[in-house]
């Protein structure tokens, strides 16, 4: 299985060092989460910058709120991506959460957002053989057949214990499609390692990113803080069948990316 880092969401300022460091560690790729009334940074620029420092990682938006673009735009946007990072890019994008902030921002309705993400995807055609690769997060029940329907792959942000029946009904979807092979699923897991100073930092910072969607109390629950729940969410999304996990990092203190490396690789 591949180990991935998500990259500081508050601090933009570290990420091209976090990205180099986590090449020269070794992790399979970096992402960077998406949002339009935040603090983080832009996601495709974020990353165009980091292919131009890089030369092996993959690289990934996690995810991308598809509806807050034109499709057009978009579709360019990641073929160049695809293609100057030498096929080192996946589009990790979904419907957005339920964050009015962001759609007033972008001024688009929110109202309807799904059945827009539906025909995004269907106009979404890769420039170069494979690539890149799309693959659907914020995935719920309704969102699994997407997966299966359009033969994308997904990413799942909820803890194994938690999404893993929404990864066997993906699993469960796409062989009734006749889709070959398995769905490409990347697991997300959120963690902090490190002091208490540190592990603070993280839950601080975790709980101001999902307050607005009322998930602020779920996802500090579940924030790995020892290197055995880090072990052990790995190990579940591994018996889920997923191809890679990306550790989230929710504090930028630099001394995680050797903790996690210390822990996992």
């Amino acid at each position: 299985m591949k180990l991935g880092i998500g990259l500081p969401v508050n601090n933009p300022d570290v990420l091209l060092d976090w990205t180099t460091r986590a090449e020269a560690t070794g992790f399979s790729s970096v992402a960077v989460y998406d949002r339009l009334a935040y603090t983080n940074a832009e996601a495709l620029v974020t990353l165009a910058v980091l292919a131009g420092a890089t030369s092996r990682i993959g690289l990934r938006p996690q995810i991308l709120i598809g509806p807050l673009r034109g499709t057009a735009l978009l579709g360019a946007q990641a073929a160049t991506l695809d293609r100057l990072s030498g096929g080192r890019f996946t589009l990790g994008m979904g419907v957005g959460g339920d964050r009015p902030a962001d759609f007033a921002a972008a001024e688009v309705d929110i109202k309807g957002r799904g059945a827009r993400f539906d025909q995004q995807i269907t106009q979404l055609q890769p420039v170069t053989p494979g690539g890149p690769k799309i693959l659907l997060g914020g995935v719920t029940e309704k969102g699994a057949s997407r997966v299966a329907r359009h033969g994308l792959g997904c990413i799942s942000a909820l803890p194994p214990q938690v999404g893993g029946q929404l990864i066997e009904l993906i699993n469960h979807q796409w062989a009734e499609a006749g889709r070959p092979g398995r769905p490409h699923v990347v697991g997300q897991l959120n963690a902090a390692l490190g002091p208490d100073a540190v592990i603070d930092d993280a839950k601080n910072a975790l709980a101001a990113y999902y307050t607005e969607q009322g998930l602020a109390e779920f996802q500090v629950e579940h924030l790995a803080t020892s290197p055995q729940q880090i072990q052990d969410t790995i190990a579940g999304y591994a018996d889920l069948g997923a191809a890679e996990v990306s550790i989230y990092c929710w504090s930028a203190d630099p001394s995680q990316l050797d903790r996690f490396s210390d822990t996992v690789l």
